[in-house]
């Protein structure tokens, strides 16, 4: 498999939170290797993974729009969205710039900032 991807994937141990469906729902999940294209990670129990997902990694403050390409097991592998334009990925974006502006009221709040 890793001769077909187009870039190398590093491998990790972080946490990640996939949000698995329109109302918000996620599940925790470990991911095993991370690319700019793409990832592998691991459930509990992969049962009931939608196709398409919103990965977020925050140790890289980042959340990625993906679609699930395959399924081992508990193990999926994703290929992130390159459109940013899709309604999901503009979902997410007003979404970490409003945790990023409650983050920033609580620090003042906390008079930390």
């Amino acid at each position: 498999m890793d001769d077909r991807r187009k870039t190398r994937r590093d491998k990790v141990v972080y946490g990640g939170i996939a949000t698995v469906s329109d109302r918000g729902a996620t599940r925790d999940c470990v991911v095993r290797n991370i690319s700019e294209t793409g990832a592998t990670i691991e459930f509990g129990s992969a049962a009931g993974l939608p196709e398409q997902i919103a990965l977020t990694v925050p140790r890289k403050a980042r959340t990625y729009p993906s679609t699930v390409v395959w399924r081992r097991g508990n193990v999926a592998g994703l290929a992130f969205s390159s459109g940013d334009n899709s309604e999901l990925a503009e979902r997410l974006r007003q979404s970490e710039k409003k945790k990023r502006e409650l983050q920033r009221k609580i620090k003042i709040l906390l008079g930390e900032g």
